[in-house]
């Protein structure tokens, strides 16, 4: 199984006001700093709770179907499947139908139940599923995640002199743990 992010988001959920306003910056200088430091925020914080927080496309690609038929699609929420492709020995692609299945979009991680499926020839990644997922846009992604990020970049910011920002993040500041664990899934 592997996930590959096929179109970034278009936006981050904090602009650069927002992050400039929480660190009481209000010269320019810093702006390109800043703008990475938010773009690593949003990363790693998708990175630990498998979510995607603005709108942006995934391609999934599997070697089989899952013998359930409930196949985990690895990020949350889920707004649309947008594609599925399944391949044959000489790569030629057909597209399924999304009739007979069910997507649980909200679930964490996403679930898609799938109707009964025969399994590619060769079963190596012969399955593409294209999807989006996120909240929306900017104002949709909950307000404590927003804290988290917001922390998050002001702790990098703090340390830039002592980090350099290819190594970020090198650390998460006091209280970003709790702020993101209601949505980090757990395993038993």
């Amino acid at each position: 199984m592997t996930l590959v992010l096929s179109q970034p988001p278009i936006s981050e959920p904090i602009t650069l006001d927002e992050a400039k306003a929480h660190l009481r910056i209000e010269h320019d200088s810093e702006d390109d700093l800043l703008n990475a430091l938010i773009t690593t925020a949003r990363e790693y914080l998708e990175t630990q709770t498998q979510l995607a927080l603005v709108t942006q496309s995934w391609r999934l690609s599997l070697d089989n179907w899952p013998k359930d038929q409930c196949l985990i699609l690895k990020k949350s929420p889920v707004q649309s499947i947008d594609q599925i492709e399944q391949f044959d020995e000489n790569g030629s692609a057909e597209l399924i139908s999304t009739n007979n299945m069910i997507l649980d979009g909200n679930a964490h991680p996403a679930r898609l139940y799938t109707s009964e499926q025969s399994n590619p020839q060769p079963a190596i990644n012969g399955i593409e599923i294209t999807f989006t997922a996120g909240f929306g846009n900017a104002s949709d992604v909950p307000d404590m995640l927003k804290r988290a990020m917001l922390i998050h970049i002001a702790h990098m910011f703090e340390f830039r002199g002592v980090v350099s920002p290819d190594m970020q993040p090198a650390s998460v500041p006091n209280g970003y743990a709790t702020l993101i664990s209601p949505w980090v899934r757990r395993s038993i």
